[in-house]
């Protein structure tokens, strides 16, 4: 695991608005390597958020600089260098689980016997091969995840973009996904960025944890997890696992701290 794919330096966001300027980031700096997986958490509104926007060029900084695979953002998102996973799973309801999958390989010109053999890989990656039939209605709300998730690794893009994708669901579905997405990261090797509110699912997921203070959104830690790469569901009772989640919390309430 080595290279830098992501590089932050003293970035700001300030957005326009009726009442004034909103100041998102704050002289953010940070660097995630390739094969990382990320987690950003921190209080509603911290700009974790805005941070992978401006990784997928959907929001554009006013200050500092940012590159995505050694290259502006924006050109970044024309060499389809990430797929991102929103909170919604965002499946098309007339289109069948295969269709919207398919959706970005029709949109980026895939031969067809290309788009059926992708569609076929990325359905077995997130256990769901024997379901491009279905439509997504006739799928629990985790298994649109998954769908949503296979989606975004159809065209085999370096960087996965998740923005808080199990938030919605409860904590059952939750953990199994937790542990699904641990193993398709084991075996995909992406770099993966990651927004959660949730201390339990940054520490079990990430090799690093990056925590954030209150709007304007800075950082007030970066946490290189420890934990082995192998991480069944009841290693979250170990005092390895605590002894993290508990610095990710005094992090988070030196953020609030800052705020105040």
């Amino acid at each position: 695991m080595s290279g830098s794919v992501i590089t932050a330096e003293h970035l700001d966001l300030v957005f326009q608005t009726n009442d004034g300027p909103v100041q998102a980031l704050s002289d953010v700096s940070l660097e995630v390597h390739r094969g990382d997986f990320v987690s950003f958490i921190g209080p509603s509104g911290c700009g974790k958020t805005t941070f992978l926007r401006c990784v997928a060029a959907l929001e554009h900084p006013t200050g500092g600089r940012l590159t995505v695979n050694g290259m502006t953002p924006d050109n970044a998102r024309q060499e389809r260098s990430y797929g991102y996973v929103f909170q919604a799973a965002g499946l098309l309801p007339w289109r069948t689980i295969a269709g919207n999958i398919r959706l970005p390989l029709e949109i980026m010109g895939y031969a067809k016997s290309d788009q059926k053999k992708r569609v076929e890989q990325v359905l077995a990656l997130v256990d769901l091969a024997g379901f491009g039939r279905k439509y997504p209605w006739q799928l629990s709300g985790g298994m649109q995840q998954r769908a949503s998730i296979a989606r975004a690794l159809a065209f085999d893009a370096d960087i996965l973009l998740m923005d808080e994708p199990f938030g919605a669901l409860d904590e059952i579905v939750r953990d199994h996904l937790n542990e699904q997405l641990l193993a398709l990261w084991a075996r995909t090797h992406k770099t993966c960025l990651f927004v959660t509110h949730s201390i339990p699912e940054a520490v079990y997921l990430s090799t690093k944890i990056v925590v954030m203070s209150p709007r304007p959104g800075r950082i007030t830690d970066v946490i290189d997890n420890p934990l082995p790469r192998e991480r069944p569901l009841d290693i979250r009772d170990t005092p390895e696992f605590l002894q993290i989640a508990h610095r990710v919390r005094e992090g988070l309430r030196a953020g609030q701290a800052y705020d105040g």
